[in-house]
């Protein structure tokens, strides 16, 4: 028997793993398989059409298993036994649809990829539907959407600005489906769109190490209730809320009381000094002058004072560049701090000054970029690639760099704030630069091997280990593997605008990561004083976007009293709702311009992106 079928209380599903159709049936709408499916292998696609061997059948007390088995990919000896094994499930509870597979007598460095399941055919009319795509904080890609995305065809991270979050769905009129990636860490995401035309969109599992090695699975839920993209991030939330995932900021207080003062505070994100090497992109070659620079620790200090006397009540303070040779030197090995600046009596000193004014001291560090003229540099350390090298990398102030083993980094983390410690420089917060953004490494190296999984593990151990000493833990944005570590990130905007002010968003923007995550982490917007900041669409005002998200804001080290009072617009709903969730959110009479927001206390967010206005009650 190769075709199967099952009622839930909700849809029909019909299954043929012979002829690899599947199709789910819900009142308004049938969401069938379109499409290929394949294994990848030495960089040919060899699709599972005529490869079934045989399928069964397998109920529990619990759900309904249709496990199909697929063989004959290639004649090599090596591969000759290679089986993939898929198995298409039914929780007779909760209604959700399991999609799992694993491969059997599987050689090494063999398989590339795997493309199962099938997508879902979308076929939804301009103006009556739309993909959910979790880049950056969110978007939607409506039905006959007139832009394309990098040609047509595009593979998406997983935990990069690809897919803060590991889900996708889609919309049509009533009807929706999310895929939530159960096994997340080793995958990816295909979409096709070409433009006017329609949007596919699968799953796509990579190698761990040398093979796909374990099994893996993506839960698919459907909503037929027009709840559409809230109910389906309402959907992840629950589910990252039973699997012990979601940590709340009122949780991260508990743990650690000093990430209380972060509601309605604004940051200052400042610098102290930089020295730029010969071998670095930003090296200035005919203007020598501008490759050092450094600010007095006191300077800094002073112009906090300032805040202070014109009405900054409170302030978390980001500090770059302390040391030995500035911003994005040296790391792991700062020490000392640097001396132009102050050295260790400057820094403590500003440290000390900041709690003296009300405010809070964080610095920024780094514990992946790897500098070769580091002190304690030794290659033997660095993250090895599966061709047996290193990565390389110039570009940033240091110069040449490579990539730590994450292994190491909670060694290093210890070791820099003891030393902080015997210097007597009180750190209240550290933000470890790129762990919540740059893809997961992971090293070949026999001596010090690690996976993804792994290395998402070690970044959240160093943010542990901060919050261990009562540290407020940040880092650069809000991949959702490393939130629930996190307190404080540098920002987590849109994916439009990403250093070139014409860039435009591919879709519409909007709040898909808030919807699961705002009352678990504190998400700093800019700016209050220009438009089309980094991340937003070139014509926002940046205050909207802090007021609409429930989001505190950015404040300039030398800003007047007009900034000051604006940013207290701000900070004011901040401190009400920052440890609410975000219960809802949509466009105003289909207007992408006018937005509401609803948090869990009542309050109401109306923001208006054509005319600057906004009210809050």
């Amino acid at each position: 028997m190769s075709l199967y079928t099952y009622k839930s209380r909700s849809y029909e599903l019909s299954y043929n793993p012979k002829e690899l159709t599947l199709s789910v049936s819900a009142p308004g709408r049938v969401w069938s398989w379109t499409g290929d499916a394949y294994i990848e292998i030495s960089g040919s696609r060899i699709s599972l059409e005529g490869k079934y061997i045989s399928s069964s059948e397998r109920k529990t007390g619990v759900g309904i298993e249709f496990k199909a088995e697929y063989r004959g990919f290639s004649d090599k000896c090596d591969l000759a036994d290679l089986a993939l094994i898929t198995t298409v499930s039914v929780n007779f509870e909760s209604e959700e649809l399991i999609f799992e597979c694993r491969l059997e007598n599987e050689p090494d460095n063999a398989v590339q990829r795997i493309a199962w399941p099938k997508p879902f055919a979308f076929g939804a009319a301009e103006g009556e539907g739309y993909t959910l795509l979790s880049r950056m904080q969110g978007s939607i890609i409506p039905a006959k959407y007139e832009k394309t995305l990098s040609g047509g065809s595009w593979d998406g991270t997983i935990f990069e600005r690809d897919s803060y979050m590991p889900v996708y769905g889609q919309v049509v009129g009533s009807n929706g489906y999310v895929m939530i990636y159960d096994t997340p860490y080793d995958a990816l995401y295909n979409i096709d769109h070409e433009p006017y035309g329609d949007t596919l969109i699968r799953p796509i599992w990579i190698p761990e190490m040398n093979t796909i090695r374990y099994n893996r699975r993506i839960i698919c839920v459907f909503r037929n209730d027009g709840s559409g993209y809230v109910g389906l991030m309402k959907e992840y939330r629950k589910y990252l809320i039973e699997k012990g995932i979601f940590v709340s900021l009122e949780e991260k207080i508990a743990r650690n009381k000093n990430v209380a003062y972060l509601l309605g505070a604004p940051v200052v994100h400042t610098g102290i000094a930089a020295t730029i090497s010969p071998k670095s992109h930003y090296y200035h070659k005919d203007e020598p002058e501008k490759n050092e620079w450094s600010t007095p620790f006191s300077q800094r200090l002073s112009e906090l004072q300032a805040l202070k006397e014109k009405g900054a009540d409170k302030v978390y303070l980001h500090l770059d560049g302390w040391g030995k040779h500035g911003y994005d030197n040296l790391h792991p090995d700062v020490f000392p701090v640097n001396e132009k600046a102050g050295g260790a009596a400057g820094m403590k000193r500003l440290s000390d000054g900041c709690r003296e004014l009300g405010y809070r001291f964080g610095i920024h560090d780094q514990y992946r970029d790897y500098y070769y003229d580091g002190d304690s540099f030794d290659l033997k350390n660095a993250a090895m690639q599966q061709d047996g090298s290193y990565p390389y990398c110039s570009i940033w102030y240091g110069g040449e760099q490579t990539v730590l083993c994450q292994k190491l980094a909670p060694d290093y983390v210890r070791r820099n704030y003891n030393e902080f410690e015997r210097l007597g420089i009180q750190i209240d917060g550290s933000y470890l630069d790129v762990f919540s953004v740059v893809y997961l490494d992971r090293c070949f190296d026999p001596d010090h091997p690690m996976t993804r999984r792994e290395s998402a593990e070690y970044r959240r151990l160093c943010l542990d280990i901060l919050t261990s000493r009562g540290i407020i833990p940040s880092s650069e944005e809000t991949t959702d593997c490393i939130v629930p570590s996190l307190a404080l990130c540098h920002h987590a905007p849109y994916f439009t605008n990403l250093g070139n002010p014409e860039h435009e968003h591919f879709g519409i923007p909007l709040p898909l990561f808030n919807l699961v995550w705002h009352d678990s982490i504190i998400i700093p917007w800019s700016s209050q004083v220009k438009r089309g900041d980094w991340g937003m669409p070139k014509n926002d005002w940046g205050l909207l976007h802090s007021l609409l998200n429930g989001d505190t804001c950015y404040l300039s080290i030398t800003a007047d009293k007009a900034e000051i009072e604006q940013s207290k617009i701000v900070l004011r709903l901040h401190k009400r709702v920052a440890a609410l969730e975000m219960l809802s959110h949509e466009f105003v009479g289909g207007d992408i311009s006018r937005q509401r927001s609803v948090f869990a206390d009542g309050t109401e967010v109306e923001v208006n992106f054509k005319t600057d206005e906004y009210s809050i009650r």
